[in-house]
């Protein structure tokens, strides 16, 4: 194992358990000493009800829930949405949908409008054989980390950390190496495709070992994950789910992807360095590194010109604004400790992260990452998207709950 593997503070395991109603966090450290983050109680489930909706995809650079810019406005707490969830990550898909990946700790995606009711709960369990799959007989489940929606808006991919079940080897580790994984008898995991208007699985795609980010090329034609443990991206086909290319990544752990408007060119994170790699998918090679900062997570690019990219550094707790075409660093800014995710408005005009351990959002004004506002969130926000049906922000609070809050 590479000797920064051994030493980074923000590789972790995590385990939650059922605890008189609650859910009680731990955190695994490298040296095995496991700890008691945070209690958060569960509250009455209410029953689901599965309403049929109209949706209308939201141009990128349109807001409709106001003419002044997002830059322009103030957060404030609209909702907080509790109930048997554990979020990873929340996805907006600018049609009126917004879904939550539950991990292995709930197996479940949950579904809701823009509004924040709650509209479908989606098991993880799926029947590989009947989807295609040989070698997985009888039920599997995931543990849905991220997701990503189509250019339609018509399926929602998402990425399952490991998968359990006939033919699906124990479950995978935040530290590891493709040899270690391998050695510990690690499984390729699988991408489930979502319908948001069936709510149900009607595709898997297999990945890699520990998928964590999925993107989804602009024209629709491709799906990549990155596979932290087998160190490499995968390309798939949208239409039928095959494998295109496994590209070997320029490093440990890569995380996060963004995407060129033009479908040409994919930005992954390297969170075990402190690099983008660059891939072409019109040859599908890796052509090139940005030497951007340690611990590189997420990636998200300009929704207007595609100039710009923005990265969180998670473990120097900084956000960067970055030349897509020769990878300068034009802005940087220290938002809070362990940055994760980042979010930009559909206008493109401010930026939305969580910090982890400060337990905090914060928005950025895009072009100079100026910080307009810092917000309180629950224990450990993880996940973040920006809505452009409502002009509302979401935060995925990892220790059981969802916060939302309005752009005024």
């Amino acid at each position: 194992m590479p000797a920064h593997a051994k030493s980074t503070a923000w590789k972790f395991r995590r385990r939650r358990a059922a605890v008189g109603g609650g859910v009680l966090l731990f955190i695994l450290a490298a040296g095995g000493a496991t700890k008691v983050l945070a209690t958060a109680l569960d509250v009455t489930t209410t029953t689901t009800t599965t309403t049929t909706t109209t949706t209308t995809t939201i141009p990128l650079n349109q807001v409709t829930n106001s003419p002044v810019p997002v830059v322009q406005r103030r957060l404030s707490l609209f909702k907080r949405i509790g109930g048997p969830i554990s979020p990873k990550s929340v996805v907006s898909t600018n049609t009126g949908l917004v879904f939550a990946q539950n991990m292995m700790y709930r197996h479940t995606i949950t579904v809701y409008n823009s509004n924040g009711a709650l509209l479908h709960t989606i098991s993880d369990q799926v029947n590989l054989t009947a989807l295609g799959v040989t070698g997985h007989p009888g039920w599997t489940r995931g543990a849905p980390v991220e997701a990503a929606v189509t250019p339609d808006g018509a399926h929602m991919w998402v990425s399952n950390y490991s998968t359990y079940g006939n033919g699906s080897g124990p479950e995978g580790s935040d530290t590891c190496t493709p040899s270690s994984a391998q050695a510990a008898h690690d499984t390729p995991s699988f991408l489930y495709r979502v319908s948001t208007t069936t709510f149900k699985i009607d595709m898997v795609a297999k990945v890699g070992l520990v998928p964590k980010y999925v993107a989804v090329t602009p024209d629709g034609r491709y799906v990549l994950a990155t596979n932290w443990c087998s160190w490499n991206v995968t390309v798939i086909d949208a239409t039928n789910g095959h494998t295109v290319k496994v590209i070997d990544a320029r490093g440990a752990y890569p995380r996060g992807i963004a995407i060129s408007p033009d479908s040409r060119y994919a930005y992954v994170a390297i969170m075990g360095g402190s690099v983008l790699d660059v891939i072409d998918l019109s040859t599908m090679k890796l052509i090139r590194t940005f030497e951007v900062g340690s611990n590189v997570r997420h990636v998200v690019i300009d929704p207007i010109n595609g100039n710009y990219l923005y990265v969180s550094l998670n473990g120097p707790g900084e956000v960067e604004k970055i030349n897509r075409f020769n990878g300068h660093v034009v802005a940087r800014v220290h938002t809070g400790a362990q940055c994760r995710s980042l979010s930009i408005s559909t206008d493109g005009t401010a930026l939305f992260v969580v910090n982890y351990d400060s337990n905090t959002m914060t928005m950025l004004r895009a072009s100079d990452l100026h910080i307009l506002q810092n917000v309180a969130t629950g224990t450990h926000p993880v996940g973040v998207t920006y809505d452009g049906t409502t002009g509302r922000v979401w935060v995925a609070v990892y220790t059981g709950e969802i916060m939302v809050f309005n752009t005024k």
